[in-house]
């Protein structure tokens, strides 16, 4: 492609964009395809000759569009949402033009030094504490198995890295039986394995209870077991619950136990200072994790990763063959020791616009205008005869269903599984359930970029009239 034509194409693209930014709520925020319908589409090969870009162009509106969902949509509630912003994507804009790989200091000094102060910036922003330092990672996913691994590594005196697994080396992992389920994956990842992770049983808010906590730990060992690490969690993906952090991190001290908390999704509430009675003993803590790609406006991936004593999570990691070793590397934090992949995207220039863009307190203001939002629904739910709550709402998830008194227990289930798929085929809202204690719920997670109370206003209004459809 010429300069010329990229420069056409680019300004073609960009109106194309911010239209779709604009009016994306008229789309159907769930696709009506069905498995093949896409795949059909596409050639089975790939062509010899160049084609046009008005030609891709156009396909891609007429063959990828329609099966999209839209994420970006405010009536997107299914999942907590996978957000942009505008300075967001002019970011990201110019991260893929510039096309850097930003593995150490040396390959990109400018993506290293402004990742080091971003994280600063998130360390502040959150309210966490001083002794904190920070790396950019792609998912929180990652940064949790970077946290068993830093764990294991730091209780074996770094020798399974060189040696593997000894037979002493019987490692156990603890969480909430509602902890989210990359922390399974991760034990499997980390070798620790699935039988070796201890699910702690939670209470009427489903948090985590730190009596069942402590005995747990104390039967591993007088059974010869080594309590290896805590994922504690602010804001469980079912229903939001917080964990005590206080109380399990004091436990952690008493045991020499690693403490991790996933913040992934509720960690951006910590900005609005009033929610941290959420991170209460976060400074005890060994490592903390939020996504900024969830509910700070910032294009996927993003994950921001802290720990207290950075040499050891570099000393889990660091290899640094002949090719890699520069002239600085003693004075400058090189990323690619911080974590698992060698090669690194430029994550750290959306941040920046983000929050100079809209400010600390534009982020604030969203944030509090969303926990306004779910509390405001949480009353009209438990003012309404027919629906009732199915756990706490600290933030702005709900977990409820339908439930008339008029309806026997062993129907409910089906009547607010059909609740949903009647309104997902509408592509008016999308949103989904989950179980808790054993019981279907219908849930809603509210938190895009653009969302405002009329959304949720929309929302509720239409689960009621499909509700009581369902019912006669």
């Amino acid at each position: 492609m010429e300069a010329q034509d990229f420069r056409k194409y680019a300004h073609q693209l960009v109106d194309w964009m911010a239209d779709y930014m604009e009016n994306v709520e008229d789309y159907p925020v769930l696709p009506k395809v069905n498995p093949g319908d896409i795949l059909k589409e596409i050639p089975t090969s790939p062509p010899e000759q160049k084609e046009e870009f008005d030609s891709i162009f156009a396909d891609f509106k007429s063959t990828i569009l329609p099966g999209m969902t839209h994420w970006e949509s405010p009536n997107f509630m299914a999942y907590f949402p996978g957000n942009k912003s505008q300075p967001s994507v002019l970011a990201e804009m110019l991260t893929a033009t510039l096309g850097a790989q930003c593995m150490q200091w040396l390959t990109s000094p400018s993506a290293a030094e402004l990742e080091e102060q971003m994280m600063n910036w998130l360390r502040q922003m959150l309210g966490l504490p001083n002794t904190f330092t920070g790396v950019i990672q792609d998912t929180a996913s990652t940064a949790t198995l970077c946290a068993i691994l830093t764990a294991r590594e730091h209780k074996s005196d770094y020798k399974i890295n060189d040696n593997g697994f000894s037979s002493s080396d019987r490692f156990v992992i603890y969480s909430s039986r509602e902890i989210h389920s990359s922390i399974d994956k991760a034990v499997k990842i980390a070798g620790i394995g699935a039988n070796n992770l201890r699910k702690i049983p939670v209470d009427e808010r489903f948090a985590l209870i730190p009596e069942q906590l402590e005995k747990a730990i104390q039967k591993d060992l007088e059974n010869g077991l080594k309590p290896l690490c805590v994922v504690s969690a602010i804001g469980t993906t079912s229903s939001t619950a917080i964990d005590p952090i206080d109380a399990i991190a004091d436990l952690c001290i008493k045991y020499d136990i690693w403490h991790h908390v996933d913040a992934a999704y509720a960690g951006t509430a910590l900005i609005v200072p009033e929610m941290r009675w959420m991170s209460k003993g976060v400074e005890k803590a060994d490592s903390f994790v939020f996504n900024p790609h969830k509910w700070m406006f910032t294009n996927f991936d993003c994950t921001a990763y802290f720990v207290k004593d950075p040499l050891v999570l570099v000393k889990t990691f660091t290899i640094t063959p002949d090719y890699l070793k520069t002239s600085v590397d003693e004075r400058v934090k090189n990323y690619r020791d911080w974590g698992i992949p060698l090669g690194r995207r430029f994550r750290a220039l959306k941040l920046w616009f983000v929050i100079r863009e809209m400010g600390v307190q534009g982020i604030r203001e969203k944030i509090r205008n969303h926990i306004a939002y779910g509390q405001w629904l949480k009353r009209e739910i438990e003012n309404h005869p027919d629906f009732e709550l199915m756990a706490p709402v600290p933030l702005n998830t709900l977990c409820f269903r339908y439930r008339p008194k008029s309806m026997k227990e062993d129907a409910i289930e089906a009547v607010n599984q059909r609740i949903i798929e009647e309104i997902n085929k509408t592509g008016k809202l999308f949103f989904m359930q989950t179980t808790l204690n054993g019981t279907f719920c219908l849930r809603l997670a509210m938190g895009n970029t653009n969302l405002a109370k009329k959304h949720v206003e929309n929302a509720w209004k239409l689960i009621q009239e499909t509700a009581d459809k369902m019912s006669h």
